[in-house]
């Protein structure tokens, strides 16, 4: 595990080294850019939807009976953006494009295309790790901000079928109470979790050696350990900026 851990922080070094000095193929961005965004935007967005409205759900009639419904917004967006919206994003892109990563580098790896790039004078941290780092830096955020205003509305339609709460209402409190602050430090931890999960999921590709049988393992502990990792994160990320 420290070997690993070292391992991580070696290749995030190597790839904001890269990053810093612009020479990451843009077309290589953008590609996994797409990758990494578009195609866990489905799964997050439905996640976050139905996180919103089961809090909506639980809210609702406890919040009629004190005669604070119209504070049911600003509690919704409270929760989602501090909390759910970054966790739950990064979990399901952790899940879909997280193994993905790890399994396709684990391929390269076994197959010995790795130490072609290496044979080629081609650092292997420079077109395999660093687009990554720098495309989940950028898109993450992209995905959770979209994932925050999709859970509002689930939790503005669960509100409106349970206890008949009017839109404007709803919309009127999460206005008034959300605070700029919160949604820049959501989009930061956003941020931060992409990181995460690219450099955990691509070193543990890349410390891949063995067979295919490897290849499933590398993603099976790719998959655990990232969610170790994102979990210590926003407890030490959620201290730091909101205690």
């Amino acid at each position: 595990m420290i070997k690993f851990a070292g391992h991580c922080i070696l290749n995030l070094l190597k790839s904001f080294k890269y990053i810093l000095s612009g020479k990451v193929s843009i077309k290589e961005i953008i590609k996994q850019g797409a990758c990494i965004g578009f195609d866990s935007l489905w799964i997050s967005m439905t996640i976050v939807f139905v996180a919103g409205a089961v809090i909506s759900l639980q809210l609702a009639q406890q919040f009629i009976l004190s005669g604070t419904e119209g504070y049911i917004g600003a509690v919704v967006s409270f929760t989602l953006i501090r909390e759910l919206a970054p966790g739950f994003a990064a979990f399901a892109i952790s899940a879909r494009s997280g193994t993905a990563m790890a399994a396709e580098i684990a391929n390269m790896k076994i197959t010995e295309q790795v130490d072609a790039m290496k044979t080629l004078g081609v650092d292997p941290i420079k077109y395999l790790i660093a687009p990554r780092v720098l495309a989940s830096m950028i898109v993450v955020p992209l995905v959770v901000m979209i994932c925050e205003i999709v859970g509002l509305y689930g939790g503005l339609i669960v509100s409106q079928a349970t206890i008949n709460l009017h839109p404007n209402r709803f919309l009127d409190s999460v206005w008034t109470q959300t605070k700029t602050y919160d949604v820049g430090v959501s989009l930061l931890k956003a941020s931060i979790f992409g990181v995460i999960i690219t450099v955990v999921c691509c070193t543990m590709g890349y410390m891949t050696e063995g067979g295919a049988k490897d290849v499933g393992d590398a993603t099976i502990k790719a998959a655990m350990y990232t969610t170790i990792v994102l979990l210590f994160a926003d407890f030490l990320l959620s201290w730091i900026f909101f205690v």
